[in-house]
């Protein structure tokens, strides 16, 4: 099989030749930038110009020879942009290491810590002193909401104010044009699995404008309001659907909607909540993927999510990711029992926040071995770390990961 017809046959439950493989095919299966060097290294690769593309996260560019090395089957459509020298400017991690970041991002020191301003000046994100990540630090509806201004107050809430490869693009048809094409360049030279990121975020977009406790408080107490603000929300995410879908959808395979819905311990919010203001709202946005490009979808829900499985499948959901098995109810084998016949589970194959930072390379091994015979069989699994991969992880454990799948 070739990468993509691997992956699709994993998400379509059909068991493929072997099992399919990510790592930086979306940004929540990428790799520290803190680490990313010394993976090359111990891998004896020939050091790279390190490229930071996701300054938030910290996630490095993962280049062809280390995809080649792991047999990664999927990549990111953000990789079919900002190719030239010029979209990229130097700048400097947390450990003095020297990397580059996309050009317009343009983050600037502050004192101890950096700082990431909007367009109108005020800042947006603070990297402090010692900070792996950068943080939100301006709520736009925190004190005062205009519903007619959401697409303004989005440019001032860092999530969505500082964007990654492919964008920022030119608005409109020119923009769209150089969407389509670099689009069209990536499905011609490559023949893994492309995963288009949307976002199309409901409830998180409100934790980025209202702040968590606020839009918590407001589903509660003001459900009038919540319903207002999630109608004029999902508007915005249909037109920016079909116009993206309308750019790029001959050329994914996968596209990505983003809602953590969970905690460590379980759901933020109760199942019936999430019925009335989340499920319709996903159903029809999902429904209207599938309709302009026949896409796969899949949702990054992080968390203990399992009470909300069973409506995200009746929501049309293909795919869910990342699987956290170490949250409460997201053990490997009940969710494989459960749902696996109707859910592919993109993640869920090493456990990122205990074995893989501090087990040794042989415990890594024998985990990913065992997660990988729970999920893979009848197809319905992709493997994936849970989550990004950390600075703190060693890259004898990352290398232990990825032959332990192979092994497996």
């Amino acid at each position: 099989m070739t990468s993509r017809e691997r992956v699709l046959a994993a998400l379509n439950h059909r068991e493929p030749d072997r099992v399919p493989i990510d790592l930086s095919g979306h940004r929540s299966s990428g790799i520290s930038a803190l680490v990313y060097p010394k993976l090359r290294e111990f891998l004896g690769l020939p050091p790279r110009p390190l490229r930071v593309y996701d300054p938030i996260q910290q996630l490095a560019i993962v280049e062809e020879d280390v995809l080649d090395r792991f047999s990664i089957d999927t990549i990111e459509l953000g990789r079919a942009f900002a190719l030239e020298d010029s979209d990229w400017a130097d700048w400097i991690l947390p450990d003095g290491a020297r990397c580059q970041i996309p050009a317009w991002i343009k983050p600037e020191r502050q004192g101890s810590q950096w700082v990431i301003r909007s367009q109108r000046g005020r800042v947006i994100a603070v990297l402090p002193e010692g900070g792996l990540y950068f943080e939100q630090a301006y709520y736009p509806f925190l004190k005062s909401v205009d519903l007619e201004a959401i697409p303004e107050a989005l440019g001032e809430s860092m999530w969505d104010a500082v964007a990654s490869p492919p964008g920022p693009l030119v608005a409109g048809p020119v923009g769209n044009r150089i969407l389509t094409e670099g689009a069209r360049r990536l499905r011609a030279r490559t023949e893994r699995a492309v995963i288009g990121l949307f976002g199309g975020s409901l409830f998180e977009m409100g934790q980025f404008l209202y702040r968590n406790d606020r839009f918590l408080m407001l589903l509660a107490e003001d459900p009038q309001h919540a319903h207002a603000f999630l109608d004029k929300a999902l508007d915005l995410h249909l037109a920016d659907l079909e116009e993206f879908l309308e750019a790029v959808g001959n050329y994914i395979d996968i596209i990505v909607f983003g809602d953590d819905l969970g905690m460590q311990t379980g759901p933020l919010i109760s199942p019936d909540m999430y019925r009335e203001f989340f499920k319709p709202r996903h159903e029809f946005m999902w429904k209207r993927a599938k309709e302009l490009a026949g896409v796969k979808v899949m949702l990054h829900c992080c968390g203990g999510i399992r009470e909300f499985l069973p409506d995200l499948i009746e929501a049309g959901l293909d795919a869910i990711n990342p699987v956290q098995i170490t949250a409460r109810g997201m053990g490997a084998e009940g969710l494989k029992t459960d749902f696996g016949d109707k859910l592919a589970l993109w993640g869920g194959g090493c456990d990122t926040q205990n074995v893989l930072t501090n087990g040794s390379p042989d415990e890594v091994f024998k985990h990913v071995k065992e997660k990988v015979r729970i999920l893979s069989p009848g197809g319905g699994f992709i493997f994936q770390q849970v989550h990004n991969i950390l600075a703190d992880v060693p890259p004898a454990n990352i290398v232990a990961m990825f032959d332990a799948v192979s092994a497996a």
